[in-house]
């Protein structure tokens, strides 16, 4: 019986309805998180390795040691067509754990992108492939092959938990976790928001004040507001 959650590399993980997985896909970041109760969001550290970077897929989770990416390559053999690498780190490091070679790998593999709470580099190549990053830092300091994690276990990736199967959105606004039993409800209520914004969107394009739209007048000047002509 292991003791901790290193050396495991788990194979038959549970993933969400590609349908549902492409409802969600339509919507963004920001919305997504409102629509979900304000949760689930990363910190926001965790940023595009290149402008236009964009993903939605289900994760396959990745808990690395500092400065070491041999586990990136063991999970690169779990990844599904559709799927997300989701990588964690068992303490902070900024190291380059990520670049060109091993995107071409995952993308042979039909992964959709990464997030990870570390380092990358060969981000020219990566935006040229169109391979979407998202991480915590550019580092062009490479890494060794050398010591256990684990792959498709819980992680903690700057904050937020993920499990593997979540799925996982990434956007310019940042990144956020839909668990996987969620994301059908997710998707409908995020629909049900931007529903509700394009007509806020309509009203303001005709002028209408977001004071009266959203009944603003009357609890401020309960909290005691005033207007004043000099």
């Amino acid at each position: 019986m292991r003791l901790n959650n290193l050396g495991i590399v788990r194979t038959d993980i549970a993933r969400p309805d590609p349908d549902d997985v492409a409802l969600l896909s339509q919507f963004g970041v920001a919305t997504i998180h409102e629509a979900m109760g304000r949760v689930g969001l990363m910190r926001p550290y965790i940023r595009p390795a290149y402008p236009g970077a964009k993903m939605c897929g289900p994760a396959v989770t990745v808990l690395l040691q500092p400065g070491d990416n041999w586990m990136l390559h063991v999970a690169a053999e779990q990844v599904q067509a559709g799927d997300v690498l989701v990588a964690g780190c068992t303490t902070e490091s900024e190291d380059g754990f990520f670049g060109e070679l091993l995107a071409t790998s995952l993308t042979a593999r039909g992964c959709t992108g990464l997030v990870i709470d570390g380092g990358v580099r060969d981000v020219a190549d990566l935006e040229r492939m169109d391979f979407p990053v998202f991480s915590r830092a550019i580092n062009a300091k490479g890494t060794v092959k050398a010591t256990l994690g684990s792959v498709n276990v819980p992680v903690v990736v700057a904050n937020a938990l993920v499990n593997p199967g979540d799925v996982v959105v990434a956007d310019v606004d940042g990144v956020v976790v839909v668990p996987r039993e969620l994301v059908r409800a997710v998707a409908e209520a995020s629909r049900k928001r931007e529903d509700n914004e394009e007509s806020k969107r309509a009203q303001f394009r005709e002028g209408v004040l977001g004071l009266d739209l959203y009944g603003m007048r009357a609890p401020l000047a309960a909290a005691g507001l005033e207007y004043v002509e000099d």
